[in-house]
C-alpha cells in the first residue's frame, strides 16, 4: 500500500513552479534527505503519532505492527525520504516521496507527510511538500499525487496552495499536481537546500556532542567532590 497523508495540499489546474517556494522554505527550515540508517528514527516518529493522526496519515487506524511493517518495507534506494530534526536530533517531521516500481513508464510519484503533534503550526508540512516537489521535478517526475481522506483538510490545503487539482470520491480525495520540467535554477535550488540540511544536521550533532561532554565533565566533578567529602580530603 502506498503511503497516505498526514498534516497539511487546489482545484486550480495551473500549477505554479515549486522551485522558488522550495528554496525559500528550505532556507528557513533545514530539511535533510535521510536514508536507511534512519529507519529506527522513522519508526519512532510514526509510532509516536496518536490514533487520529495515524488514521489521517495512512487512511486507516494503523496499529504499531502495521506501522512497523510499513517502515520495514521503506525502499530508500527507490524512494526519497526527507526529515526535519530538532536540536536533539529527534525526527519531528518527515515526508515520503514514493515511486512506482516502473517509474520510467509511469512518470509519477506519491507524496505522504507526517508531523509530530508538538511540532505543528510551524508550516513543516508545506515545507516538506515543497522540498519533495523540487526533488521530483529534478528527478523527471511528471505528476505528483496525494491520496488523502477528504476530512484531512490540512493536507488538502497544502495541495491546493501548490496548485494541485483535487478530486473527491466519497470519503477520499486525490490531488494531482503537474510538475514543470527541470531547469538549471531548480537543480541549483535543490543543491542549496540539500547543503543547508546537511550543515544544519552537522551543527546540531556537534552541539549535542558538546552538551554530552559538558554533562560528563559535570558528573566527574560531582563524583570527585563526593569522594573527597567521604574521605575527608
Amino acid at each position: 500500500m502506498e503511503p497516505r497523508i498526514d498534516p497539511r495540499p487546489s482545484d486550480s489546474p495551473a500549477a505554479p513552479s515549486p522551485t522558488a517556494s522550495t528554496a525559500k522554505s528550505s532556507a528557513i527550515v533545514p530539511i535533510r534527505e535521510i536514508g536507511a540508517r534512519y529507519r529506527d528514527q522513522v519508526a519512532q516518529h510514526l509510532l509516536g503519532l496518536g490514533e487520529r493522526d495515524r488514521y489521517l496519515r495512512f487512511g486507516y487506524a494503523a496499529n504499531d505492527r502495521q506501522i512497523q511493517n510499513y517502515v520495514d518495507k521503506l525502499n530508500f534506494e527507490r524512494d526519497q525520504v526527507f526529515g526535519i530534526f530538532n536540536r536533539k536530533l529527534e525526527l519531528i517531521a518527515m515526508a515520503h516521496l514514493a515511486y512506482p516500481q516502473d517509474f520510467a513508464t509511469a512518470g509519477f510519484a506519491e507524496f505522504g507527510v507526517s508531523v509530530a503533534p508538538h511540532a505543528r503550526g510551524r508550516g513543516y508540512g508545506s515545507r516538506l511538500f515543497d522540498r519533495a516537489a523540487i526533488h521530483a521535478v529534478n528527478d523527471g517526475v511528471k505528476t505528483l499525487y496525494i491520496h488523502a481522506l477528504s476530512e484531512n483538510t490540512a493536507m488538502l490545503k497544502i495541495a491546493r496552495k501548490a496548485g494541485a487539482v483535487v478530486e473527491r470520491s466519497g470519503s477520499e480525495s486525490e490531488a494531482h499536481l503537474k510538475l514543470p520540467e527541470a531547469t538549471f535554477k531548480s537543480r541549483v535550488s535543490e543543491l542549496l537546500a540539500g547543503q543547508v540540511g546537511q550543515v544544519d544536521y552537522w551543527l546540531k550533532a556537534e552541539g549535542r556532542h558538546l552538551r554530552e561532554l559538558v554533562a560528563t565533565a559535570q558528573e566527574v566533578r560531582e563524583a570527585v567532590r563526593d569522594n573527597a567529602h567521604r574521605t575527608g580530603t
